[in-house]
């Protein structure tokens, strides 16, 4: 069976957030649970802005990782609501060994 790595980069808008401690309180939850749904997360960008925040997140897995990417996504959009937009990137094994 073939292994793949799935990339997705998710960019987000915090609307309702008026500082930045309210956007960590919301980024810390949607890290927690993106993680025990399987994925690796990173936070990339927009450390220092209150309404942004770039997510870089991993999964690994077979032929059906893309289908876990759509649920991953979702997942994601129903924790930001006031926007989020994505790019993804699927790469085999064999892509990243060359």
């Amino acid at each position: 069976m073939s292994t793949f790595v799935c990339i997705i980069e998710a960019r987000l808008h915090f609307g309702e957030v008026h500082d930045l401690k309210g956007k960590r309180k919301l980024v810390r939850s949607l890290r927690d649970r993106l993680r025990r749904f399987g994925a690796t997360v990173y936070e990339s960008d927009g450390h220092d802005k209150w309404q942004r925040a770039t997510l870089v997140c991993a999964l690994v897995g077979g032929p059906d990782v893309g289908n876990r990417a759509d649920e991953l996504e979702r997942l994601i959009e129903s924790g930001c609501p006031e926007g989020c937009s994505f790019s993804r990137e699927l790469l085999s094994l064999q892509d990243i060994r060359g």
